[in-house]
C-alpha cells in the first residue's frame, strides 16, 4: 500500500487503481494472422506503437515533432507482441485478454509503479532522455514539490505523521539507479490527487494528442494515457490508449472491447459524460495534459 500523507488535517489519500473492471466478451486472440477480427492490421513483428498499429481505414497516423513527449510514446520500445502483463513479483495477472501491447520497461520489484506512476515513468523517461533535468518534478499527494535536481544533490524527503521536511542527507548521484530511486519515492507519496493538480485541463477534443491523460482523481482513481492519434479527411480522430493498474504491473495498450471494427482504437469526445475503457471506466470524463 503506498504512505499517505496528510497536511493541516485534511486527509488526503494517494491513489490506488480501482479494481479490475473487465468487460466480459469474446476473447483477444494476442497469437494470430497479422489482420485480426477487428480489421486492424497489427503488424506483430513491429515494436513500436507507431509502427505496430496501422491507422484503420480511412486513417492515417498523426505525425508528432521527433523532440515530443508523443514521439517519445509512439516510438518507445514494446515487448515482442503477444507477451503477457505481469505483477511487481513477475507473475501474470489473471486478466490477459484485454491488452494488444506490452511496454519494454521495467515495473520494480515493489508494489508501487502503478496507474498514475506508468504516466509519471514515461514522462520523467522523457525529460531524462532530452537533458530537461528542470523541469523532471512532481508534487506529493500533500502538495509538497520534489524534484530530481534536489534528489541528486543528495536533498531527501522525511515523512512524519501529517508533515514533510527535507534535509540533505546523501552525496550527489546522478546516476540512473539514483533516478529510479527518486522515482519509487514519488511512486509511494504521489498519485491521482496529485497529478490532476499538476497537470492542465483538455477542453477540446480537437486538441487531444498523444501524452494526454484520462484521469479520475481520488481513491480508488485512475488514469490511461493517450498512446497514438489518427486523424481522417474529415479531420475525425481515433485513440491508442494505455495505462498501468493495480497492484503495480506492466504499463501496456488497451484493447477495445466496445467497437471491435476498430480496436485497439477508440472515438474519445472531452465532452461526454462517461468515457468507457476497457478495464476502467470515467465519470465523468477528464482530460488533462502535461
Amino acid at each position: 500500500m503506498k504512505k499517505t500523507i496528510s497536511i493541516l488535517t485534511v486527509t488526503l489519500i494517494t491513489s490506488a487503481c480501482s479494481n479490475d473492471k473487465a468487460v466480459s466478451g469474446s476473447k483477444t486472440t494476442m497469437a494470430g494472422v497479422s489482420v485480426t477480427e477487428k480489421h486492424v492490421q497489427i503488424n506483430k513483428d513491429k515494436n513500436t506503437i507507431k509502427e505496430r498499429f496501422s491507422a484503420p481505414e480511412g486513417y492515417i497516423w498523426i505525425e508528432e515533432k521527433p523532440d515530443s513527449f508523443g514521439y517519445f510514446i509512439e516510438n518507445f520500445k514494446l515487448k515482442p507482441y503477444g507477451s503477457q502483463i505481469l505483477k511487481y513479483d513477475g507473475t501474470a495477472i489473471a486478466t490477459q485478454d484485454l491488452h494488444e501491447a506490452v511496454f519494454d520497461i521495467d515495473t520494480g520489484t515493489k508494489d508501487l509503479q502503478q496507474c498514475a506512476d506508468a504516466a509519471i515513468r514515461l514522462r520523467a523517461e522523457y525529460l531524462y532522455k532530452a537533458k530537461r533535468f528542470d523541469e523532471i518534478k512532481f508534487h506529493f499527494t500533500s502538495g509538497d514539490l520534489v524534484s530530481w535536481n534536489d534528489y541528486k544533490s543528495g536533498i531527501r524527503a522525511f515523512v512524519k505523521g501529517n508533515s514533510v521536511s527535507f534535509r540533505k542527507t546523501a552525496d550527489f548521484d546522478d546516476s540512473y539507479q539514483s533516478f529510479r530511486n527518486y522515482l519509487d519515492l514519488i511512486f509511494n507519496y504521489a498519485g491521482t490527487i496529485s497529478l490532476n493538480k499538476e497537470t492542465k485541463p483538455v477542453t477540446k477534443t480537437s486538441d487531444l494528442k498523444t501524452g494526454d491523460i484520462l484521469i479520475t482523481p481520488g481513491s480508488p482513481g485512475h488514469i490511461v494515457f493517450i498512446s497514438g492519434v489518427c486523424r481522417n479527411q474529415q479531420g475525425e480522430k481515433l485513440f491508442l490508449l494505455s495505462e498501468g493498474f493495480t497492484p503495480a504491473q506492466s504499463i501496456h495498450t488497451l484493447s477495445n472491447p466496445f467497437d471491435k471494427n476498430i480496436s485497439p482504437w477508440y472515438h474519445l469526445d472531452v465532452n461526454e459524460v462517461e468515457t468507457k475503457t476497457a478495464r476502467y471506466f470515467f465519470k465523468p470524463t477528464n482530460f488533462r495534459s502535461f
